[in-house]
């Protein structure tokens, strides 16, 4: 779809008189939080964490935007936020004073301070998503709770014969979670492929990389788990386009477990993708 059609604010509340506007990007461990958002008392999400700290820091509210939402469990490599200040300390300062005082399953990757026209969440143009996959030979201790496990990697052609199936502008409804609450269920899916890359110890990993302008409520996992199950059963790429083309939540095969899913990136280049917006901008069902 045109980015035209994306379902997002023209603008957004500037920092007000005064405050000042701060973007971070960081990193997360998140099987030790139960997800991105804030979610209640006696639960510790990656905002809540970063709200208390800075608040504390600040003394003044502080409340954190991020780029998007993850699962508990699932991690990142590059999480993007934001919040609004009044405090004089420099950018780039921030930094170096969250990573003193946080966990080590957090890091700050860069501070900066931004115009009042940037969002954390709807100035995305794309988030990028890794998934990793071991077999059981090849499962170590330092991979529990980061990647799912198999008996046997499936071939990586097969998976592929699947994912080009995904790629374009699809209605997803069919992997969308009933928790979802996106009244559109079409998304743009700019990158769809499966590779194989090794571990720091020279252990294979099968990797499933899926970029595009926004995801629903479990939309990978679901995708991922349809894919392995398809290739395990030995199932062709018609049935999958079938399936996708169904749009019948019922027919859609196991959801992977959180372990294995990172947010690998956050942009906000609108010419990263942008040969996808001028050939396939309005053709639905593209591939």
């Amino acid at each position: 779809m045109a980015r035209s059609d994306w379902r997002r604010p023209a603008s957004f509340l500037p920092p007000g008189e005064g405050r000042r506007r701060i973007r971070l990007f960081l990193s997360y461990d998140g099987s030790r939080y139960h997800g991105w958002q804030c979610q209640g008392e006696g639960t510790v999400s990656v905002q809540s964490r970063l709200e208390q700290l800075l608040s504390k820091i600040l003394e003044e509210d502080i409340t954190i935007y991020g780029s998007g939402r993850t699962d508990s469990g699932v991690h990142a490599l590059r999480q993007c936020c934001h919040f609004d200040t009044s405090s004089k300390i420099e950018a780039e300062k921030f930094r170096v004073i969250l990573n003193s005082q946080l966990e080590k399953s957090i890091r700050i990757l860069s501070s900066d301070e931004v115009g009042g026209d940037f969002h954390a969440r709807f100035s995305t143009e794309s988030r990028e998503y890794w998934y990793l996959v071991k077999d059981a030979l090849s499962f170590l201790p330092f991979d529990s709770g980061r990647v799912m496990q198999v008996k046997k990697l499936p071939d990586p052609s097969v998976l592929n014969s699947y994912a080009r199936h995904i790629f374009g502008t699809h209605d997803f409804t069919v992997f969308a979670s009933a928790r979802d609450p996106s009244v559109s269920k079409f998304r743009d899916i700019y990158l769809s492929e499966w590779d194989v890359i090794s571990d720091t110890f020279g252990y294979p990993v099968l990797r499933y990389r899926v970029a595009g302008n926004a995801f629903m409520y479990h939309q990978v996992r679901s995708m991922v788990g349809t894919m392995l199950s398809f290739a395990e059963k030995g199932l062709d790429d018609e049935e999958f386009r079938l399936l996708i083309e169904s749009k019948n939540r019922m027919q859609v095969h196991k959801t992977a477990p959180s372990d294995g899913l990172y947010l690998a990136d956050v942009s906000y280049d609108s010419r990263r993708y942008q040969w996808f917006e001028d050939e396939y901008a309005g053709k639905q069902g593209s591939r």
